[in-house]
This record gives C-alpha cells, structure tokens and sequence, in this order.
C-alpha cells in the first residue's frame, strides 16, 4: 500500500472516530434536517424517475447478483473473479446519455453489494476495483463525473450486508456457505462500513443519497444507524438516506423506498407504514437485478408506463433498474425500453415531473396528479366513462391536453367524465381539469 493511501486510510479513520464520538444516540432520534436537506428533498419529490444499475464482478457468472449465495461459491473462489473483471467497453458518458434519453434525473449504482466487492478505489479494503481487477480505474469517479456533465444526481447503493468481511459475525441469514472463520468483531466490521461510506462522501463530489441495503440479513443486530446516519449528514448535510430495510422509516432517514410495488402493495414492505417522507419505488426492467443472461423476458411498454404514472398518482418515484454486462455495455432491448419511456416522458412528462398527488385517489381506472394548481386525471384503463369522487371543488372544464373537450356530467356519487373514443396515447389518457 502506497502513501497516499495510507494517508487516505488515515483521513477516513479519523472522520468515522469523530462521528462516532459526537453521535451518542444510536437512533437518532432527534434529527432535525438541514435547509438543504429539505431542498434536495422537494427536488427528488420533482424528479420521479430515476435509473437503478446493479453491477459488479457477479455479472461474470451472468446469472444476477445474488450467484455467491445461490450456488455456495467459497469466499476465496468467489474473490477470483476480480481477477477477470476487465470491462473494457464501460463508458459512463454513454450511461448517462442513455438515462437521460429515458428522462432520468438521477442514477443509482451498486458501490458496494452482497458480494462485498468495492466497485471503486476503497483506501481500506484491497477488494476493489483499483487492487483487485486488471482494469485499474475508478468506475464510481468516471461516472461522478459524467453525472456532472450530464446533469444527473449520483446516488450510492451500499450493501450492509457483507459475505465476504469476516468481521460480518455472527453470520446472518444469507452467505453461510462462504467458508469464513466463525469468529469477527462486529463493532470492527461497522466501523469499516461507516469509513467506505466516508470515502465515498469525500471522494466523488456532491451525492445525492446513500440508498442502504441488506440490514434484513441481521434485522436485530445493533447497526449502529444513529452514528451512521449523522456521519452521513454531517459530511454532507444534504445527502438523502434511504433503506431498503422493509419497515417503517428509522429516525435519520430522508426518504421510503419499496422495492417491487408501489406504495401499499410491495410484497416486501407490507409492514412498512406509508411515511410523510419523499416516497420511491424500485425495480428491474425485466426479472433480474444483475446480469443474467438467461433473462430474455422484458416488461410491457404499457406495464412500464403505467408503473411510473401510478408512482406519480402515489407521490413515489420509480427507479427501474438495469443490469450491464460483464463488459460494461447495457443490453441493447433494456436500451430501447428506457428510450420508449423517454419519448413518451417527452410528449407528457409535464404532467409527472414537479408533481403531486392529485385530489382523486389512484383508483381502478388510474391516478390524478396536480401542479401549480393544475390537475391531470390519468386514465390508464379503456374504460368509456369513470367516476370521479366528491371533492370540495366544482369542475368547470375537462379537456385533453390537445384542447379537445371532455363531456361530464355531476351525479350524486361525483363526477362523471365521458372519455372520447379516438385517444391520444394507447396507454395514458390525459385529461386536465379546471376549476370554479
């Protein structure tokens, strides 16, 4: 290990030690969020749609990001893939374009997942990218850096679970088949965790959230979330945190997130009450999170745009994942999937992006959006006429966005909006609303 590093090593370690000494509460109870906490708050209730890339050296095996577990791969012949690991087509201008031609406003990337494998230059851990693979470059600094150029927030997903540090003791419910010593000083394995998540608020620029995963693996372990939490916030006050912990937010926590279904209806968070936080939904543009080449099966046009409308009508965004290759390029139908999208968010997205959840309720027939005191009923299914329940405002006017008249009528149960035969779009039609 060379100077630098050490050095480095030693600015990291003295960042963690002060967090740790100030952060008495291990809950954070208490946390009050910085100004522009709040602002990068209200900007990611505006963004909803963000691109989610789950990669690293499991993509070799291609057959997702869980094939240590799955097929019981050893730690020390798992750690051999690193050595092949030379993604020579990775360009993460290209990335960035493609999400921005998705109408993306954000990225989130796996910095570091189960496999424990550090997709960047880590100070503390020679099983990264820079010591490990005959690659040598930073994949997290090139794309911090095309992020900025291209307008784009970075988000950092990081593994809490770990099955390859052996301080990960005792051993949770997943990776007991990697041959680790029965033995490990948790304490020791959080202070390691707590100084990567310091190299990466110090090293990559402004970071949009640390999007936190695995904490299920040991769901009564002491994680030590105040101290963390206030690390985070305290290098970098206007950080979002999130957890992918499948119950109701932690103090500390600035945003919900629900993985595979929206809000109420993720079969993972059916515990997890519906906070007041900035809401997120996440999941994969076909069945896998990484790599797996046996996946040829991709979701529906309409299946995708609806999910993002419907995130819309329930104030969450969407963070649809993609899984590049072992050689750094993205599959060229996920590509054309996330160009779909972005040409229809090029035609409507004025209706999703900014915001929020409308006066009407996601019903069977869709969701209703608001912005600047203007509503938008998104009607996702073929229905001729729907319903729309009582509220303490008079509609005057329905319209689509092309001008063309919507007929309605006022029942007793609400009002009835007539929808015209011929309709814009095959799988969104849009009617705005104006008021008395």
């Amino acid at each position: 290990m060379n100077i630098a590093r050490i050095v480095g090593r030693c600015f990291v370690l003295a960042l963690v030690m002060m967090g740790r000494a100030a952060a008495a509460d291990p809950g954070h109870v208490g946390y009050v969020p910085a100004p522009e906490n709040l602002e990068a708050r209200e900007w990611f209730r505006d963004a909803k749609f963000g691109l989610f890339i789950h990669w690293g050296i499991y993509s070799l095996k291609e057959n997702g990001e869980w094939v240590m577990h799955r097929t019981q791969i050893p730690k020390v012949e798992y750690q051999k893939l690193a050595g092949e690991f030379y993604p020579y087509a990775f360009d993460a201008d290209e990335w960035c374009e493609i999400a921005k031609a998705a109408g993306m406003k954000y990225i989130t990337i796996t910095s570091k997942h189960h496999d424990g494998f550090a997709m960047y230059d880590s100070a503390v851990s020679d099983y990264d990218m820079i010591d490990a693979t005959p690659f040598k470059r930073d994949i997290l600094k090139e794309l911090a850096e095309a992020c900025e150029r291209h307008d784009l927030k970075l988000f950092f997903y990081y593994s809490q679970l770990d099955w390859q540090h052996e301080d990960y003791f005792p051993r949770g419910r997943t990776g007991g088949f990697t041959a680790r010593p029965e033995s490990g000083d948790w304490e020791a394995y959080i202070d390691y965790m707590d100084t990567q998540l310091t190299e990466l608020l110090t090293g990559y620029g402004p970071i949009g959230g640390i999007w936190f995963d695995g904490m299920w693996d040991r769901p009564d372990a002491n994680w030590r979330l105040g101290r963390t939490y206030k690390l985070i916030h305290d290098l970098q006050p206007a950080t979002l945190i999130g957890s992918n912990h499948h119950v109701s937010p932690i103090p500390g926590e600035d945003f919900q997130m629900f993985e595979k279904g929206l809000p109420g209806e993720s079969p993972f968070d059916k515990k997890a009450r519906i906070s007041d936080l900035p809401l997120e939904t996440c999941d994969t543009i076909n069945n896998s999170w990484g790599y797996n080449q046996h996946d040829h099966w991709l979701k529906k046009d309409r299946d995708l745009i609806h999910y993002l409308v419907r995130g819309a009508g329930m104030n969450a965004n969407l963070l649809l994942n993609v899984g590049p290759k072992p050689n750094g390029t993205i599959a060229e139908n996920q590509v054309k999937k996330l160009k779909m999208m972005g040409a229809w968010m090029e035609k409507w997205g004025h209706t999703i992006y900014g915001t929020r959840m409308g006066p009407y309720r996601p019903s069977g027939w869709g969701v209703s959006t608001e912005k600047d005191g203007q509503v938008y009923v998104h009607v996702l299914t073929m229905d001729r006429s729907i319903v729309l329940p009582k509220i303490d405002r008079s509609i005057a006017a329905a319209r689509l966005l092309d001008g063309t008249a919507v007929e309605f009528e006022i029942a007793e149960t609400g009002t009835i909006l007539h929808l015209p035969t011929e309709r814009p779009d095959p799988y969104d039609t849009i009617i705005v609303l104006d008021y008395e």
